[in-house]
């Protein structure tokens, strides 16, 4: 026997599936360098022209604010998260702020750990993407540096040294 599927149906089928992303995702899990105790997950997942960037980093300093950035290499082999090389940068930007308009694609928004050394954060971006493009996330490193970044030093923002890092892998 057929059943109907009634409007009520379709409009809570459709509901539960709008928080699924809309297209392809990726996934980084940050693992510390030496001597550091900082780590984390973050997904990057794109919805049409943006990228839902989304996470959650431990082991902070409290209180504080990092850097945090995508990095040109996908290689944490170092040690200290120097194999990574420089900010990702295909449009030959200089470096700034994630939300003003000149910024490397690389320049994310800086982590701002609460009292327990846990930052958590979700935004989107448009200068990023996954599984396409020059902009294209997949394969990259990411890293979490010890200081704030002050968006004006090039081509760094003088985060300082690396304290986690990851290689973006498609999920």
């Amino acid at each position: 026997m057929i059943q109907r599927i009634t409007p009520l149906a379709v409009s809570l089928l459709l509901a539960a599936c709008a928080g699924y992303p809309a297209g392809p995702n990726a996934t980084a899990q940050l693992a510390p360098t030496r001597g550091n105790a900082v780590t984390g997950t973050v997904t990057f997942a794109q919805q049409g022209d943006a990228v839902l960037v989304s996470g959650e980093v431990r082991g902070l300093a409290p209180g504080k604010e990092h850097g945090f950035h995508i990095h040109d290499k996908g290689d944490c082999s170092s040690g200290d998260g120097m194999s990574t090389g420089g900010h990702f940068n295909p449009t030959g930007r200089a470096h700034g702020a994630h939300d003003h308009s000149e910024h490397h694609a690389g320049d994310l928004m800086s982590l701002k750990a609460d009292t327990n050394g846990v930052a958590r954060f979700s935004y989107s971006s448009t200068t990023i993407s996954v599984g396409s493009g020059a902009n294209d996330v997949v394969g990259r490193g990411l890293i979490v540096h010890r200081d704030p970044d002050d968006y004006t030093t090039q081509p760094t923002g003088n985060s300082g040294p690396r304290l986690a890092c990851a290689v973006i892998t498609r999920g």
